[in-house]
């Protein structure tokens, strides 16, 4: 039996082209596909609507809400979820021994991994978090146990039991007893987990995860390249993040991230690239060549890459971006947040941040986005990056969407009818929705979080 949708919904189905669809029906099936997308007066709206509420399966959005699409974020460490907001006085390289790897181990207590998994599924969905893309640890009942609160919570979510055996890089108390192990586990965790959500078109997904370059053997990185072949499997890794493990990968290999992780069969299409911030247009190139992404974090990057970005670049080169909170990396468990970050980022890499240098010297002329693409690269640029139908609102995509209250008396969002045009509005949500604003969300159009709909529009 059919669900049906109405209201006013913004969405952004190409790079930079904003549409406002107002007092729309959305048809919506059994699977969670969208089959129509009807105009007010289109034949077959009003039918569509009253079948719907004949069947109790009508969603009217109440007269200060609006939809949009689900947010998708590529780029999550689920176990740091406990130290979000703290633990970022120290360089990449000492973070990790100080305080991340620490952390991460306790997961092979299971009790506390119910516990923290549990309420980030919860808080990153009242986020509008509909996609998300998981670091877990190296323990695979633990890496399984977070996939399985994403599928009872009802989370679209790719997950990864994380892989790293390099003795001088990872601590005794952290790391895959050998590259054999790491490789073995690794396949049980696919399986496993393909298994707990079998085709077709599963919610939960496994994705193979080796940490980063340095925190792996050359034995290690050839056998998940192997094992991404073998079962056509996701990978997700960080990829050119800091001066540190910059120099550290070219030290070693002789070469750039990614140019390594091509030739160990890493970049493939759907490998999702954390950070990339020190990529050369080569690399660029090369990403796109293999139909990889990249997880543009903006926020950590702030801390520990000591550089920006080249967002525009990457996107002007046909490259597929999305963005990521990198939690714990990143202070904010918000995608919107992320948006407005990436909208900074550009912009202080385009006028520059020293100001005893001129003008014309001082910043990258070019970099800027605007919110529109930033909007994009948050939704269906992030769908485009894992190749799942989402991010949009049209026939055959997923219904993903976030319910926004305009009006929630929490927020700092305001809209002015008959000052504010349709473009303001859109540019009002990309700036100044928060969750306060975040009335209810969906996943393949099942509600997972909010209060249900009302009825009416305010547009």
């Amino acid at each position: 039996m059919e669900k049906v949708f109405c209201g006013t919904a913004f969405h952004t189905p190409e790079r930079g082209v904003v549409e406002m669809l107002r007092d729309v029906t959305i048809v919506v099936d059994n699977n969670g596909t969208i089959q129509q997308v009807l105009d007010p007066n289109e034949p077959g709206a009003g039918a569509a609507q009253e079948r719907a509420r004949q069947s109790g399966r009508f969603n009217g959005l109440g007269p200060t809400e609006v939809l949009i699409p689900g947010l998708v974020d590529l780029h999550i460490h689920a176990p740091q979820w406990p130290q979000l907001g703290k633990a970022l006085d120290a360089p990449l390289e000492a973070w990790l021994q100080k305080y991340t790897f620490p952390l991460e181990s306790r997961y092979e207590d299971l009790e506390f991994a119910q516990e923290i998994y549990t309420d980030l599924v919860a808080t990153l969905l009242a986020n509008g978090t509909t996609t998300a893309v998981y670091f877990a640890t190296i323990h695979v009942e633990a890496s399984l146990l977070l996939a399985r609160i994403c599928l009872e919570r009802g989370q679209r979510a790719f997950v990864g039991k994380v892989a790293m055996d390099d003795k001088d890089q990872c601590p005794d108390f952290y790391r895959d007893a050998s590259c054999e192990a790491g490789i073995s586990e690794t396949r049980a965790f696919i399986e496993r987990l393909r298994a707990l959500a079998p085709e077709p078109d599963p919610l939960v997904q496994p994705i193979i995860t080796p940490r980063f370059i340095p925190s792996c053997s050359n034995d290690l990185l050839e056998g998940l390249g192997r094992l991404a072949s073998q079962y056509d499997c996701r990978v997700q890794t960080h990829c050119s993040e800091s001066d540190w493990e910059t120099a550290f990968v070219q030290s070693r290999f002789g070469k750039t991230d990614t140019q390594v992780l091509a030739d160990y069969g890493l970049l493939r299409e759907g490998t999702i690239l954390a950070h990339a911030n020190f990529v050369c247009d080569e690399d660029l190139d090369l990403i796109r060549k293999n139909s990889s992404a990249v997880a543009h974090c903006p926020l950590s990057n702030v801390y520990f890459a000591n550089a920006v970005f080249p967002l525009r670049t990457a996107l002007d080169r046909g490259v597929r971006v999305g963005l990521g909170t990198d939690i714990s990396g990143g202070y904010s468990a918000s995608v919107l947040d992320a948006c407005r970050h990436a909208l900074i980022a550009g912009r202080m890499r385009n006028g520059g941040v020293d100001p005893t240098l001129p003008m014309d010297r001082r910043g990258i002329p070019g970099s800027t986005i605007s919110a529109a693409e930033a909007f994009w690269v948050a939704t269906r640029g992030g769908a485009e990056a894992l190749g799942i139908n989402a991010g949009k609102f049209a026939p055959g995509q997923k219904f993903d969407a976030v319910s926004l209250d305009l009006a929630a008396p929490s927020s700092n969002l305001r809209i002015f009818p008959g000052f504010d045009s349709d473009a303001d509005c859109f540019e009002k949500i990309a700036l100044n929705a928060t969750r306060a604003n975040i009335s209810a969300v969906w996943v393949n159009g099942s509600q997972v979080c909010g209060t249900a709909p009302r009825t009416a529009s305010m547009f």
